[in-house]
């Protein structure tokens, strides 16, 4: 298949995996680069137009993923604020007196599962969400430098 593909087309294809990385120093730079990249050269070389489909899908469905995992993990964080202020690391004993306001970093904090555990889990599933998009993106510009097709996992067809 390399050599039915020009190098213009393998570099191009494989910059516009490469720029969803831009997203470290261009806010929704993972969308807003390789979608002008894909835009100028959609027409001209099927194999840039189906690279470019493949990195915006990846690059949507991750933050799809993402914001439902953080979707899911806030309320269990906010259900668990007023357990912070009763008893928790932050009590006030006496609403009048500013005295007894105190900072109480005992036992009290750990003891609660039903904050822990979600936020916990939901933090995990985001670091391992942000270990395979950073993972599969460089594994994504290798081998469409080297001229071959290539399919990320976990994405949904948003652009056809």
């Amino acid at each position: 298949m390399t050599e039915s593909l020009s190098k213009h087309e393998r570099n191009l294809s494989a910059l516009i995996h490469g720029s969803t990385l831009s997203r470290f120093f261009i806010p929704f730079g993972q969308f807003l680069v390789p979608l002008v990249l894909w835009l100028s050269n959609r027409n001209q070389h099927e194999f840039v137009d189906y690279n470019g489909k493949q990195a915006l899908n990846f690059q949507i469905s991750m933050f799809l993923y993402s914001f439902l995992v953080g979707a899911i993990s806030i309320p269990f964080f906010v259900a668990s604020i007023p357990g912070l202020f009763e008893h928790g690391i932050l009590s006030w004993d006496d609403h009048h007196n500013f005295e007894s306001f105190h900072f109480d970093f005992g036992t009290g904090f750990f003891d609660f599962p039903f904050f822990w555990w979600p936020v916990g889990i939901g933090g995990l599933l985001a670091m391992g969400l942000f270990v395979v998009n950073i993972v599969y993106t460089i594994l994504a510009t290798i081998r469409t430098n080297e001229g071959q097709y290539f399919r990320y996992p976990l994405t949904i067809k948003f652009i056809r």
